[in-house]
């Protein structure tokens, strides 16, 4: 059974940082995409960043050079760290992974943000 949980969102002030953590089950984590959207209400997914099988990672744009997604093997653990962190940066963030989805070049952020099974969200809130 796939299942995540993720813990570590806040609120914390424009320009600081925030480290996400999400707890995957074996059948989760031996997905070979998987990675973090986020959700504002009203509004569409957005997928933030996804890292395959073999560690290879991609971002959005709106997060490139300051989010970085990593995962743990020995605690089948995704991470998602966030740095120099903006009021648009306000969202449920979630990790999701789906055992359907391929590696390399099908691993992505806009397909993360599609994915079939992701955790209850971890609410993330930046204030100016």
């Amino acid at each position: 059974q796939v299942r995540l949980s993720e813990s570590g969102g806040g609120s914390v002030q424009a320009g600081g940082s925030l480290n996400l953590s999400c707890s995957a089950s074996e059948s989760a984590y031996s997905s070979y995409c998987m990675g973090w959207f986020r959700q504002v209400p009203g509004k569409e997914r957005e997928g933030v960043a996804s890292i395959d099988i073999g560690g290879s990672t991609t971002y959005a744009e709106s997060v490139k050079g300051r989010f970085t997604v990593s995962k743990d093997s020995a605690k089948k653990a995704l991470y998602l760290q966030m740095t120099s962190l903006k009021p648009d940066d306000t969202a449920t963030y979630y990790c999701a992974a789906d055992p359907l989805i391929g590696s390399g070049m099908y691993c992505r952020p806009d397909v993360v943000a599609r994915m079939h099974h992701w955790g209850s969200g971890t609410p993330v809130t930046i204030s100016s």
